[in-house]
């Protein structure tokens, strides 16, 4: 069984036994994908939604992002390092993630789904601007370029967000920028990564050019404090872009770069987009808490099915009693008898680090993470059955599984981004580790 819609069904009829060939796709975007997020690599077809599915899938993604950055108010009583130390959080990181915010969660957000026969199921949700793959709208170009994936798109009145041009909006509205200006951003990296993704991160910069900003790409160990403002080389910035990370934050090489410029923006002489505090609601202990049967009492009806639609039974990893499909079970044992069908994944790390999939476990170790993760920032979930998708090959179709990744911006939806691999899920379809992007092209909503 796969995942086509008839829209995809369409497409793949529409180039059975034509004249393009499917490598000729890779040609028609490669200077496109290169220094990009695609990594030079692209799918050999863009993937399709209809008007009712994406409508649906962004309303889903709303309701999930509206209800994770209520739970500090909802749960808590507004406490958010009591939040932060329920997810997993030590004292270290509270500290950090309390530094610096703005009185808001950041909109800057993406949802992940793998298809299944259930319909888009979530895999986590990412919010702050660390994430990867804002400019996806690089191969929407790319593709429409080619003939038949131009006639298509036109044919049916297909559209797509520029997530680029999402992501502007959202950064000049979340840093008070006045109307007008051109705020002067500097998009700092950590000096390690800064070494190999600095091409990508020069373009990424030169793409936002265009749509308003004075954007430099750089490492965090390139910016100075002086005179009331920080600076790159001999100019003062107005937003510095965190590429860093908490554990970067953390570090005793990164405290004293970071430090700095982080006493900056509390003195008002600098914003930082995004602040810390995403990583209060981009991680997978809050999915644990929107999926406890415990605290549906404090989701709005529409957060409700939205949550019930997509959020596959997620738990934190802890002894005692949960409830499972309204059945009270010991959670040890249900975890350890139902392995294959489960998988455990840490609250706060990324990138798939760290997930370890029941189903491609052997019993005596999954008992032996199970034993070892108990108790600490860890969580155990519901395993989704993904549906392939058929995409084209120069000798007729291969199946790859994708994950769909919806960003939220300030204005709304914010584009699409879809990652494939082959075979077996297990974890995050991670680009760095071989997976493969497409992009996504959706009837409008107001056709």
């Amino acid at each position: 069984m796969s995942a086509q819609n008839q829209l995809t069904q369409e497409y793949l009829a529409d180039i059975t036994g034509g004249d393009a060939a499917a490598s000729d796709m890779a040609a028609t975007v490669h200077d496109s994908v290169v220094a990009s997020s695609y990594l030079g690599r692209a799918l050999s077809r863009p993937v399709f939604l209809s008007r009712e599915d994406y409508r649906q899938l962004i309303a889903d993604s709303d309701n999930l992002y509206t209800a994770a950055t209520a739970i500090p108010d909802r749960l808590f009583g507004g406490d958010l390092a009591a939040f932060a130390r329920a997810i997993g959080m030590d004292e270290h990181q509270v500290s950090a993630v309390l530094r610096g915010r703005n009185g808001q969660a950041s909109r800057l957000a993406r949802a992940d789904f793998y298809m299944s026969t259930n319909g888009f199921q979530l895999m986590e949700i990412n919010v702050g601007s660390t994430m990867g793959g804002f400019d996806n709208g690089l191969l929407n170009e790319g593709m429409l370029t080619h003939p038949v994936v131009g006639a298509f798109v036109a044919k049916h009145g297909l559209t797509y967000v520029d997530t680029m041009s999402a992501l502007v909006e959202t950064l000049l509205k979340e840093c008070a920028i006045p109307a007008g200006t051109r705020p002067m951003m500097a998009a700092a990296d950590w000096p390690e990564s800064f070494e190999t993704l600095g091409p990508q991160l020069h373009r990424s910069a030169a793409m936002l050019v265009p749509l308003g900003l004075d954007a430099h790409a750089c490492h965090v160990g390139q910016l100075r404090c002086a005179d009331g403002r920080v600076w790159l080389d001999d100019r003062p910035v107005d937003v510095v872009y965190r590429l860093w990370t908490m554990e970067d934050q953390l570090s005793d090489v990164g405290r004293p770069m970071i430090e700095p410029i982080l006493d900056a923006a509390d003195r008002g002489e600098v914003k930082i987009f995004t602040p810390m505090d995403v990583r209060l609601f981009g991680n997978k202990g809050t999915l644990a808490m929107l999926s406890d049967e415990n605290n549906r009492h404090l989701l709005t009806p529409p957060e409700r099915e939205s949550i019930d639609r997509i959020l596959p039974w997620t738990r934190m990893l802890r002894p005692g009693s949960v409830t499972v499909d309204g059945n009270t079970v010991d959670l040890v044992d249900y975890v350890l008898a139902q392995q294959h069908e489960l998988v455990l994944k840490p609250t706060l790390l990324y990138s798939g680090i760290g997930i370890v999939p029941g189903w491609l476990t052997e019993p005596p170790e999954w008992r032996e993470k199970i034993e070892t993760a108990m108790g600490g920032p860890y969580l155990v979930q519901r395993r989704i059955h993904a549906l392939p998708e058929m995409f084209p090959t120069d000798d007729g179709v291969e199946p790859w599984t994708l994950v769909w990744g919806v960003y939220l911006m300030r204005g709304g939806a914010g584009g699409i981004w879809v990652r494939g691999t082959k075979g077996a899920i297990g974890s995050v379809a991670n680009m760095a580790q071989g997976a493969t992007a497409t992009c996504c092209f959706h009837e409008a909503l107001d056709a």
